[in-house]
């Protein structure tokens, strides 16, 4: 079979390699999708984990075409959704044996809850490829322990972003605002559920919130009346921006990856009680998330931004990684 592997710093190719083996507590999965995380084009330019050939491919939907005689609850034809943390030879994708941008991908120790799970097969391959990513979002969410009056501001309407404004709605918060610097991309949290946008370049986002959060509580003037701050952007600038308007007791989540220490003021921290929770990965929602994904799939549609076939497999990895280049691309198989 083909399967992309990280062949030195900045390189990748197609390569031919066997197709596993299945043993009894295994399934094989034909991979019918897989997205691109931005993660990828990270080891991509580290030349992998210090292994030669490393695979490439953590996010992927596919369907079963082999099982294990002491695999249960599973069927051939089956359209599943993979938790790439559990594999017992090495994270899928992320520096093990095995990676999902490849036509088949072994499914060890196939456990129905725990390895994989089974998804309609009215669900797109390309939307159910989204249940990695979306997972992290339902984390960010989950950290931020949102009740349903809380009034919600996202920075920025990448996919974890709009992953993240579904998950809010879902969970029945009331009024969800996201912010972003790109019209398209507000357009697109508009369409996934989101109560309001704000345009960062060109409004005061801090004002915008007041006017759409009435004012908050607190020994300072000019706060908003917002009761949690999602960074999906990763900027100095959201940081800055969200404690800068952060009432008495708001909370903080911060979900996306600072490249650089972000200085922060810590009187205002003290003075506000203001709560800062980081967010990584997803300890418990990887198939939590995937009922919603079920249930709201034309919404979660919408983030994916491009569709490229596996023989244009650079063309994918390029685009990307190219900032500005497309909101989510998932590569699709024949």
């Amino acid at each position: 079979m083909k399967a992309t592997v990280i062949t030195a710093p900045g390189e990748t190719q197609v390569v031919d390699v066997p197709k596993p083996s299945v043993g009894p507590h295994d399934a094989l999965v034909r991979i019918r999708a897989c997205g691109v995380c931005g993660s990828d084009g990270l080891y991509i330019s580290m030349g992998g984990f210090g292994k030669e050939h490393m695979p490439l491919g953590h996010e992927p939907a596919g369907e079963i075409v082999e099982i294990g005689s002491a695999v249960t609850g599973l069927t051939i034809g089956d359209h599943v959704v993979v938790n790439p943390m559990v594999a017992p030879s090495g994270i899928i994708g992320n520096g093990g044996p095995s990676g999902a941008l490849a036509e088949y991908l072994l499914i060890e120790d196939a456990v129905r809850g725990k390895s994989l799970e089974v998804v309609p097969d009215h669900i797109p391959f390309e939307v159910a490829a989204l249940n990695e990513p979306m997972a992290v979002a339902r984390h960010g969410v989950n950290r931020c322990e949102p009740k349903p009056l809380d009034k919600v501001v996202i920075f920025g309407a990448g996919p974890i972003g709009l992953g993240a404004t579904i998950g809010f709605k879902s969970a029945g918060v009331n009024h969800v605002v996201v912010a972003d610097l790109i019209p398209a991309r507000l357009e697109k949290a508009l369409a996934v559920g989101a109560d309001a946008v704000i345009n960062s370049a060109e409004e005061d986002v801090a004002k915008r919130l007041v006017e759409l959060h009435g004012a908050g509580e607190s020994m300072f003037p000019g706060k908003a009346g917002t009761d949690i701050y999602y960074d999906a952007a990763g900027a100095p600038a959201v940081i800055n921006a969200a404690l800068g308007a952060a009432k008495t007791g708001a909370r903080l989540c911060v979900v996306a990856v600072h490249k650089e220490p972000v200085p922060v003021d810590f009187l205002n921290i003290m003075s506000n009680e203001i709560t800062i929770v980081g967010s990584i990965g997803y300890p418990d929602e990887i198939f939590e998330v995937t009922s919603d994904l079920i249930a709201n799939w034309e919404r979660y549609a919408v983030i994916v931004s491009h569709t490229i076939p596996f023989a244009d497999i650079d063309e994918a990895l390029r685009m990307a990684s190219t900032p500005g280049a497309a909101d989510k691309v998932v590569v699709v198989f024949d």
